[in-house]
């Protein structure tokens, strides 16, 4: 069976002098093309991994507090232990006085207003209470390993970091003040110890476990992707809508047959609430697919307007692109704006080089921060800074975005006006033509009739002008059938380089 009979008809031999010019001109555009593109995506990629290059080596920029209530042995190794983990590579641990923290609450109040990303403290008189329960008896049957350390953090905060640069090293460190807690008093420990009871020695054997108070326990596996592909399904989600609308527009010559003020009023209602239910259905999956996340109603309802703002304010930002930007260079500054704003959220900037706190301008990591702050019940105070970002974005591209459909609505008109023009010359010609062939020949001009009385000049003109208009059925058949192909006729391609209607899409369902 032949496919597509039509495509194996001869063509043109690429050496053809006709076709040469071609050759020239297309592969000239596809290196060029090829040049940017490369450029782009290399710059993209640069930008992204040098947001991740040597992340281990900047955990030190992550400040834990440290607290010692106990003020004896344990108090004291957990700070020997620091100095032996101490580096690029470990949390900086900032011991502060009792005085400045009287008790261990205000560690987690300090942690909820993240003035550290943690807070490790010994619990009072854990030392005397561990000496206590070595002897056995009822001592140890009452102790708590368990309130010995405590760290306490907020997991909901960029959970797959701290998972790993929080807790795993609070683990470790708590696990080395112990062999520091042995290496020091290790004889006397041996001697106060009740060999005779079961529970003094297991004690012994395992003296302290590492309590967790975790503000907001985030351990679910769509964790993973709220700071990735969320943002990047939020982006590309308003990208489509957009591209529609603009189709819609299109496709209905809605620019030039509708007012402006209207168009700016109905589009940013439709805007509006098209990015409400996308918004809606995001929060919704999220919640959907929350196993084990203690999150309530009032926070799915929070968590819903901040998506339903950042999703707008996008939809804004892309119009604003596709209007002032030049057609061919849309895509490549959609897919850099995702890159951007992604980069923004993937990792805390404590663990980036400092240039990429370029980040908070960026509304991405804004909406990462209202929704941390949302997750875990006011403990990320930063929408002092993240709303007004955001707000920033959405009125001044609002502004843009409404200026930009005046453009589009003159620019339409005057396209309308060209086509017109070009349709009605096409016509004139055609009919011009047309009555060319229809003209009588010089035997049956009215001077030359015989017998007949020789008439002025204008009326020999009028004569003839009514025999070319006043023809035969037939004639006038093929007039209009001259007239309707015309109209039928697709106007020239327009230079589409030069048009800034933006990315329009057919429309799925058009009635």
């Amino acid at each position: 069976m032949v496919f597509y009979p039509k495509a194996r008809q001869p063509r043109l031999s690429i050496n053809h002098p006709t076709v040469r010019p071609i050759r020239l001109a297309v592969l000239k555009a596809a290196t060029i093309n090829l040049f940017l593109l490369q450029i782009l995506f290399l710059g993209l990629f640069c930008y992204l991994f040098g947001s991740l290059f040597q992340q281990t080596t900047h955990i030190h920029n992550i400040n834990i507090l440290y607290v010692d209530y106990d003020g004896g042995a344990i108090g004291t190794a957990v700070l020997d232990a620091y100095q032996e983990l101490k580096g690029p590579g470990f949390p900086t641990l900032i011991a502060r006085s009792t005085q400045e923290y009287p008790e261990p609450a205000l560690t987690v109040e300090a942690v909820c207003n993240i003035d550290y990303w943690a807070a490790l403290y010994a619990s009072p008189n854990a030392s005397n209470h561990l000496l206590s329960a070595l002897g056995g008896g009822s001592a140890a049957a009452s102790y708590n390993s368990s309130d010995v350390l405590t760290m306490v953090w907020n997991e909901a905060r960029y959970p797959t970091v701290v998972d790993s640069a929080v807790s795993q090293s609070l683990t470790t460190l708590s696990e080395a003040a112990r062999v520091a807690y042995f290496k020091e008093g290790g004889k006397q420990l041996i001697q106060t110890l009740n060999s005779s009871d079961p529970a003094a020695i297991a004690i012994f054997a395992d003296p302290w476990n590492l309590d967790s108070i975790d503000i907001q326990t985030t351990k679910q596996g769509s964790r993973l992707i709220y700071n990735t592909l969320v943002v990047i399904l939020i982006l590309i989600q308003e990208f489509f809508y957009l591209g529609l609308i603009n189709g819609l527009y299109l496709q209905f010559n809605l620019y030039t047959a509708v007012s402006p003020n209207r168009i700016v009023v109905v589009r940013q209602i439709i805007s509006l609430l098209y990015t409400l239910a996308g918004s809606l259905s995001t929060a919704g999956a999220i919640w959907a697919f929350r196993f084990g996340w203690h999150v309530n109603g009032n926070q799915f309802a929070l968590n819903w307007l901040i998506f339903w703002l950042f999703a707008h304010l996008n939809f804004l930002v892309l119009d604003v692109f596709t209007i002032w930007l030049p057609p061919p260079y849309i895509p490549m500054v959609f897919i850099s704006w995702i890159v951007l704003n992604v980069t923004s959220i993937l990792l805390p900037f404590e663990l980036s080089p400092g240039f990429y706190k370029v980040g908070y301008a960026l509304p991405a990591h804004s909406l990462f921060q209202v929704m941390i702050d949302i997750w875990s019940g006011g403990c990320n105070p930063q929408l002092n800074y993240a709303l007004p970002v955001m707000f920033a974005y959405e009125v001044v591209s609002l502004v843009l975005s409404s200026i930009g459909v005046y453009r589009r609505a003159h620019l339409a008109t005057i396209k309308q006006e060209a086509d017109e023009k070009a349709l009605q010359e096409r016509i004139a010609a055609a009919v011009a033509e047309k009555q060319e062939n229809l003209q009588p020949n010089e035997e049956s001009r009215p001077d030359a009739l015989d017998g007949e009385t020789p008439v002025s000049e204008p009326e020999q003109r009028a004569t003839v002008q009514r025999r070319a208009t006043f023809t035969s059925m037939e004639d006038q058949e093929k007039m209009c059938d001259i007239i309707r192909r015309e109209l039928s006729r697709p106007a020239e391609r327009a230079d589409t380089s030069r048009s800034n209607n933006g990315p329009s899409f057919y429309l799925p369902y058009k009635e």
